[in-house]
C-alpha cells in the first residue's frame, strides 16, 4: 500500500483568523488516518499579526495539534530571523528538511533538526522527502543576505538517489520555490510528487506523470494525493469542522496582545482576495497609499501589490489585529526622492510583466497621483499635472521596495530623504485618526496592461 500525502501550504496570516486556521487542523485532522503522510511546503509561521508579535511561534498551536510529518522552510519562515525559525523548529513535533541552504557553509538548521532529506515510515510504506527553497529569498526577505544557496532542481536531483538508496518507496519534494522550479523538478528529477508553495495560484496538475499540487495561500486548500487510488483531490477547508484547541490557543494570544481593540468600523467590505490585489485599482491599496501620504506629507505614495496580504475581507468593526494583518512586516515607511524620469520608470514597474511570474497583472496602488495609459505606455500625473523629466517629486514607499530589485527596481537606497513609523503603525494610526473611507478615483487606468 503506498501512503496518501495530505499537503497544506503558506497558511501565512489565517492565523490572524483563529477559526480559518482551526479549520485547516480541523481537516487535517479528518482526512489523516494510519496511511497518510501530512506535510507542509513553508511559509506556516508567518507571515501575519501573531506572526510579529511572537516571532512565528504561534505556528506551535498549529503543528502541536496538528502533528504533521514533515515540513519545508519558506522565505516567510526567515521574517523574524534565524534564531526565531530555530527555535520553531527546534520546538515543534514534524521533521523539517531542506537540502539548499546553508549558512556560515554550513547547511541550515542542522543543529535543530533540519535534514537535507528525511525519511517517514507510513503504514508499510517509507517516504524519502527533499525540502528546497527559492533563491530568491535574499532579494526578497530583508535579513537573509548571509544565506548560501543551491539551485533546488540540483538538490533534488542529488538528494532524490540518496534517500532511494536508504530504503524509500516513494520520494517526495517539498519546493517553497518560483513555479519554473518546481515544475522542473517534477518534470527532471526521480521523484513521485511534488508538493510546492510560495506562489499563491492554487492549482494541481500532472507534469510528465508526476502529481504536482499548490494549495495556494491562507489555509483555503489541502491537497490529497492517492498514489493507489491515482487521484489528486482538493479540499475545501471552509466546510471543516474547526478544531477547538487551535481556535482558543490563536484567541487567547490575540487577545494577550491587545490585537482585538477596535480602531474603526467599515460599512462596505473591502475585499483582500488576489484579484483584487493585482488586478488594478483597489480601495484597500487606495488605502493603504493614503495613510502613508498622510503620514509623510509626500506628494504621491506607492505601496507594491505583494505587500498586502490575502484575507478576509475588512468589515464592520476593524480591529488594530486586522489593520496589522494588512501588511504585517516591520518595515518603515520611507521617503525617497525621485526624478519624474525616475517616476515614469517606477510606474512602467507596476506592470506585471515587469515582475517575474504575474504577467499582465497591475502591481502599484498610489495616492497623490493618477496613472493614464498613454502611447502605449503609462504616463504619472502629481498634483494634476504630467510629471516634468527633470523636477523632482516625492514619493513615500515600504523600505522593502528600496532594498529589493525584484520590484521597482528603479527605486534604490539613495533616494531615501526621510523615514517614519513602520507600514502598519501608520496604517493604524490614520485608521484612528481618519476612520476607513475607501473609495475609488480613477487612479489607474482600467485597461491596465500596456499594449
Amino acid at each position: 500500500m503506498s501512503p496518501r500525502l495530505l499537503h497544506y501550504s503558506d497558511i501565512e496570516n489565517a492565523y490572524d483568523t483563529p477559526e480559518r486556521v482551526a479549520r485547516v487542523a480541523g481537516l487535517l485532522a479528518d482526512r489523516r488516518g494510519p496511511d497518510a503522510l501530512v506535510a507542509g511546503s513553508g511559509d506556516n509561521t508567518g507571515p501575519g499579526v501573531l506572526s510579529l508579535v511572537t516571532d512565528g511561534r504561534q505556528s506551535l498551536d498549529f503543528f502541536g495539534a496538528v502533528e504533521p510529518h514533515v515540513e519545508t522552510v519558506g522565505n516567510h519562515d526567515f521574517d523574524h530571523g534565524f534564531d526565531a525559525l530555530r527555535s520553531v523548529v527546534a520546538d515543534s513535533p514534524q521533521r523539517w528538511t531542506l537540502a539548499n541552504v546553508a549558512l556560515d557553509g554550513e547547511r541550515f538548521g542542522a543543529g535543530v533538526g533540519i535534514e537535507s532529506n528525511t525519511l517517514v515510515d507510513v503504514a508499510d510504506a517509507t517516504v524519502g522527502i527533499v525540502g528546497v527553497l527559492d533563491p530568491a529569498t535574499t532579494e526578497m526577505t530583508p535579513g537573509t543576505d548571509a544565506l548560501e544557496f543551491g539551485e533546488p532542481v540540483d538538490a533534488v536531483a542529488r538528494e532524490a538517489p540518496r534517500v532511494r538508496e536508504a530504503g524509500a518507496d516513494r520520494v517526495v519534494a517539498l519546493a517553497h520555490t518560483a513555479d519554473d522550479d518546481a515544475r522542473a523538478i517534477a518534470a527532471e528529477t526521480a521523484v513521485d510528487a511534488v508538493l510546492a508553495g510560495h506562489s499563491h495560484h492554487q492549482h494541481a496538475t500532472a507534469i510528465d506523470g508526476t502529481p504536482f499540487t499548490r494549495p495556494g495561500a491562507t489555509g483555503e486548500y489541502v491537497y490529497e494525493i492517492d498514489f493507489d487510488a491515482g487521484t489528486v483531490t482538493c479540499h475545501e477547508t471552509a466546510t471543516a469542522e474547526p478544531h477547538p484547541d487551535v481556535a482558543a490557543a490563536l484567541r487567547e494570544r490575540i487577545a494577550a496582545n491587545d490585537l482585538d481593540e477596535v480602531v474603526a468600523h467599515v460599512d462596505e467590505p473591502i475585499s483582500r482576495d488576489r484579484e483584487r490585489r493585482l488586478g488594478g485599482e483597489w480601495r484597500l491599496g487606495n488605502f493603504v497609499a493614503d495613510a502613508y501620504r498622510w503620514k509623510t506629507g509626500a506628494d504621491a505614495a506607492l505601496q507594491n501589490g505583494g505587500g498586502i496580504r490575502e484575507g478576509p475581507a475588512l468589515s464592520g468593526d476593524v480591529t488594530v489585529g486586522d489593520l496589522v494583518s494588512v501588511s504585517p512586516f516591520e518595515e518603515p515607511v520611507v521617503v525617497a526622492s525621485v526624478t519624474g524620469r525616475e517616476l515614469r520608470s517606477v510606474v512602467a514597474e507596476a506592470d506585471g510583466r515587469a515582475v517575474d511570474g504575474l504577467n499582465d497583472y497591475w502591481y502599484g496602488h498610489v495616492s497623490g497621483m493618477r496613472v493614464a495609459a498613454e502611447n502605449g505606455g503609462y504616463e504619472p500625473y502629481v498634483r494634476g499635472d504630467r510629471v516634468a523629466g527633470d523636477e523632482r517629486y516625492t514619493l513615500a514607499v515600504p523600505n522593502y521596495l528600496l532594498i529589493t530589485d525584484l520590484e521597482f527596481p528603479t527605486l534604490t537606497e539613495a533616494h531615501a530623504v526621510e523615514r517614519y513609523a513602520l507600514q502598519y503603525e501608520v496604517v493604524v494610526e490614520y485608521a484612528r485618526e481618519t476612520g476607513i473611507d475607501a473609495r475609488l478615483g480613477g487612479r489607474i487606468p482600467d485597461a491596465v496592461a500596456a499594449e
